[in-house]
């Protein structure tokens, strides 16, 4: 699966995951999305060459992200329960999640894939509106997926001693 690869490049150990949920980790990952259509689309004015090392540059700031911040004091907010819920999705093979989140996760990140993939080709024509179209997409997939991940959290918080201790 596409996601779990994406986890296992950006090498998500436990305590990147815990530091993953403090909010400064969740919102500034999540305002990146522009800059990286922004390096993408910049190889109009600095050519491909250095569109290339901008688009690597905003790349390297998504590895390094859930990295650069503290753990949380406290997660009992609602981006650290979505990041505990992204964990639980990217891990749903080892043991599985209800299929009614699964559905509808699923249709929500097609929804976000889709409008990453227009934003992109938007970006890389240099055409404004499919940019802005596939940017909304995204954003709204994206987000409405983040709320599924803290529903997904609180139903299996309790399955397991490990998810529950992730609240504090």
């Amino acid at each position: 699966m596409l996601d779990e690869r994406i986890a296992i490049l950006f090498a998500m150990e436990d305590d990147v995951w815990k530091r993953h949920a403090n909010g400064w980790s969740v919102w500034t990952r999540v305002a990146t999305f522009p800059f990286l259509l922004l390096a993408i689309w910049s190889h109009v004015w600095i050519g491909w060459a250095g569109a290339i090392v901008a688009t690597g540059l905003v790349c390297i700031w998504l590895w390094i992200n859930p990295r650069a911040f503290p753990a949380p004091t406290t997660t009992d907010t609602w981006h650290a329960r979505a990041t505990f819920g992204e964990r639980l999705w990217l891990f749903r093979r080892e043991l599985p999640i209800p299929r009614h989140h699964e559905t509808a996760a699923s249709i929500l990140a097609g929804v976000a894939l889709i409008g990453t993939l227009v934003a992109f080709a938007g970006a890389i024509m240099n055409w404004l509106w499919p940019t802005l179209l596939g940017t909304v997409l995204l954003y709204a997939g994206k987000l409405w997926f983040l709320d599924r991940m803290v529903w997904l959290y609180e139903d299996m918080k309790d399955t397991t001693p490990e998810y529950r201790s992730w609240l504090y």
